[in-house]
C-alpha cells in the first residue's frame, strides 16, 4: 500500500512538469520561427528594393533594424530616402528624404503592412529644381497585398503643411487639418495600362498664393478614376501627361464635394488633355451660395478691364469688340435686360447670367443652381464667363 502511494505521488509530480516543459518547447520553437521569419523578411525586403530599383524607384536607409518579438515585425528605417529615377531622362525626377520610417507587420497577417513617418520631409523636383518642406504631426500609411502587387494603399497625414524653399525662407503653399488618400488598382496591371481609382479627403484645407478664395479653409471629398497610363514606372510628369493624352486617357471625376462656409459645390464629369497639354473637358456642377463665390472670383474687376476676344469668340460668336458695352450687348441678346442689370451691379449681373444658363436645383436642402463648368484648352469657363486659365501640363 505504501509503495503504491509513493508511485502515485511520483506520477502526479511528473504531471506537474509536463505543461511547463511543453510551454518551453513551444517558446523555443516560436523564437526560432520568429528569428527565421525576420531574416526572411530582410531578404524579401532586399529583393523588393532590388526589384523596385529596376523600375526606377530607389529606396534606402542609413540604418535599418528589425524588432517586435514575439508577435510582430517592426522595421525601423533611419535616414530614409526615396528617389525616382527616370530611365529615359538624365535627371532624377523626384527625391524625398525624411528622418525615420517605422514599418509594422503582424506575424499572423504579413500581407498587411502599416507604416508611420516622422516629419519633416524634404521633396526635390529634379526637373524644376524646386524644393519643398513638408511637415505633419502624424503620418501613417497601410498597404494590403505585399509582397506581390498591392491590392490597395492608403496614406493619412494630420496637420500637414507644404512650404516651398526659397533660399533659406520657407514660403507657405498649403496646409490642412488632415489629408487622406486611398488608392487601388481597379484594372490592368502595374506594367500594362493600369487603371487607378482614388479617393481624396481634405479637412480644413487651404492653398496660398493662387487665389484668395482658395486661402479660406475648405472641406473636400473627391473620388476619381485615372485611365491612359501605360505603366507605373517612374517618369517625369510632362512625359506622363503626354502618354495619357496620346492614349486618349482622362480623369473621371466620379464624385466630388467641396464646402467652404455656406458654399457647397458638388461635381462630376471627365477631364482630358488637349494636344497643347491643357485641360479639356466638362464637369456638371451644382452649387449653393453662388452669390458669394462671384464677388470672390473678382469678376467685377475682370469686366471692368474687358474680356479677351478669344473668350468672346467661344461664348458669343461674331462679337468682335473687346469693350464692356459689346459684352453687355451679347448678354442682352442671350437674356433680354441682362446687360442693364450688369451695368447696375456687375457681380450680381454675372451671377444672374450664370443662373440663366443653369437650372434651379436643390442641394442638401438648400437652393442651388446646376450648370456646366467647362475647360477649353486650359480656359476655365463658369457659364459664359472665363474665370481662370490653367497653364499647360507639358
Amino acid at each position: 500500500m505504501s509503495n503504491m502511494t509513493v508511485a502515485a505521488g511520483r506520477r502526479s509530480r511528473w504531471g506537474l512538469f509536463i505543461a511547463p516543459v511543453l510551454l518551453l518547447i513551444l517558446a523555443v520553437a516560436w523564437t526560432c520561427f520568429w528569428f527565421y521569419a525576420a531574416s526572411q523578411a530582410e531578404i524579401a525586403a532586399d529583393a523588393w528594393r532590388a526589384q523596385e530599383a529596376k523600375s526606377g524607384r530607389i529606396y534606402d536607409c542609413a540604418k535599418r533594424s528589425i524588432t517586435g518579438f514575439p508577435f510582430r515585425f517592426e522595421v525601423q528605417c533611419s535616414g530614409a530616402s526615396v528617389a525616382l529615377v527616370s530611365q529615359n531622362a538624365s535627371k532624377t525626377p523626384f527625391t524625398a528624404k525624411l528622418d525615420n520610417i517605422l514599418v509594422v507587420a503582424q506575424v499572423y497577417d504579413p500581407k498587411l503592412v502599416i507604416a508611420e513617418f516622422s516629419a519633416p520631409a524634404t521633396l526635390t523636383d529634379g526637373v524644376t529644381q524646386n524644393t519643398f518642406v513638408v511637415n505633419w504631426s502624424k503620418g501613417r500609411s497601410s498597404v494590403v497585398g505585399l509582397p506581390a502587387v498591392p491590392d490597395r494603399a492608403s496614406i493619412v497625414f494630420d496637420d500637414p503643411t507644404i512650404n516651398r524653399l526659397d533660399g533659406s525662407v520657407q514660403v507657405p503653399l498649403a496646409r490642412a487639418r488632415q489629408v487622406e488618400l486611398h488608392a487601388r488598382l481597379a484594372d490592368g496591371s502595374p506594367s500594362d495600362h493600369p487603371v487607378i481609382e482614388t479617393v481624396l479627403h481634405v479637412a480644413q484645407g487651404s492653398i496660398q498664393g493662387v487665389h484668395p478664395l482658395l486661402a479660406e479653409p475648405f472641406e473636400a471629398d473627391t473620388r476619381a478614376k485615372v485611365t491612359g497610363l501605360s505603366d507605373l514606372t517612374p517618369k517625369p510628369w510632362p512625359q506622363r501627361f503626354r502618354e495619357i493624352q496620346a492614349a486618349g486617357g482622362h480623369i473621371e471625376i466620379v464624385q466630388s464635394r467641396i464646402q467652404q462656409g455656406e458654399m457647397i459645390a458638388v461635381a462630376a464629369g471627365t477631364l482630358g488633355l488637349s494636344a497643347n497639354g491643357r485641360l479639356d473637358g466638362e464637369l456638371q456642377m451644382t452649387v449653393t451660395g453662388l452669390e458669394r463665390v462671384i464677388p470672390a472670383l473678382g469678376i467685377e474687376k475682370m469686366l471692368e478691364e474687358g474680356v479677351p476676344q478669344a473668350t468672346l469668340d467661344r461664348v458669343a460668336p461674331g462679337v468682335k469688340s473687346q469693350d464692356l458695352n459689346n459684352l453687355f450687348g451679347a448678354l442682352d441678346r442671350a437674356v433680354p435686360g441682362l446687360g442693364k442689370v450688369i451695368k447696375q451691379n456687375a457681380n450680381a449681373g454675372v451671377a444672374a447670367g450664370i443662373n440663366s444658363i443653369g437650372t434651379e436645383s436643390t442641394l442638401e436642402g438648400k437652393k442651388a443652381r446646376s450648370f456646366p463648368l467647362k475647360f477649353v484648352d486650359g480656359a476655365v469657363l463658369l457659364g459664359p464667363v472665363k474665370v481662370g486659365q490653367i497653364p499647360p501640363l507639358y
